[in-house]
């Protein structure tokens, strides 16, 4: 992961490294939670960016270290990933996620992580993990009810569909979509207009909103999470995802 503050107390967090979709592999997710705990602790940082290396954003965890994976691997690997999007979720300030491209599996979760999601219109964004026998924990779900629902979270994860930005936008599960292009413009303007306004008190709402959440999400990630992964399925599914993507 690298990360860069400009003069105006933004930092740019940049995930990936522009292979396959920006997927990312174990030690990607543990360096975006070092990134992420690092911005928490900078006292001159006034809001972040969470954005993908060239022109998508994320399409998740790299399903290559899943191929010949067991149980206890896959399970490893979720609770990596949700440290690195508790870790985003901890930052003190407000976060923006740019998504161009995709946005899917713990890539949505990445976007759902940043208090905000500015989407181009010509991306995608959902949680297909039906696909690949993937037993989806409830802090995953929660992110997604928290913003939509529990009826519509449901019919997502059942249909293992991908969303355009406006159908995102539409259902409240995102906050803008803009033109393709112009995210990056967006974004700036979004966080130029926090520039003169209090950053005690934008602080304070953030944190505020979180606490009447807090209830609801604790209990989602307390709670025993289970198998990460249907062990009859799983690994057949992998390998022909990996097969059709990359033959």
């Amino acid at each position: 992961m690298a990360h860069s503050t400009g003069d105006d107390g933004v930092a740019i967090l940049t995930v990936g490294d522009g292979e396959r979709f920006n997927a990312l592999s174990s030690r990607q997710w543990r360096a975006l939670e070092d990134s992420a705990r690092s911005l928490a602790e900078n006292s001159a940082i006034r809001a972040v960016v969470v954005r993908g290396t060239g022109s998508t954003f994320c399409s998740g965890s790299d399903l290559r270290e899943w191929q010949d994976a067991g149980s206890a691997d896959v399970n490893g690997s979720f609770a990596v990933i949700e440290a690195a999007l508790q870790a985003i979720e901890a930052i003190p300030v407000p976060t923006v996620a740019l998504v161009q491209g995709v946005a899917t599996g713990a890539g949505c979760q990445l976007a759902l992580a940043c208090d905000l999601q500015v989407l181009e219109s010509s991306a995608r964004i959902g949680m297909p993990i039906a696909r690949l026998g993937l037993l989806i924990p409830p802090s995953f779900a929660n992110r997604m009810s928290l913003r939509i629902g529990p009826s519509r979270a449901k019919d997502l994860l059942y249909g293992g569909r991908l969303l355009t930005a406006a159908e995102a936008l539409a259902m409240g599960l995102v906050t803008t979509v803009v033109p393709a292009g112009l995210g990056a413009k967006e974004v700036a303007q979004l966080t130029e207009t926090w520039r003169p306004l209090s950053q005690a008190s934008l602080r304070a709402s953030k944190a505020a909103v979180n606490l009447g959440l807090a209830p609801v999400e604790v209990a989602g990630r307390t709670l025993p999470q289970g198998a990460a992964a249907d062990p009859e399925e799983f690994s057949h599914r992998v390998r022909h995802f990996l097969r059709r993507k990359h033959p």
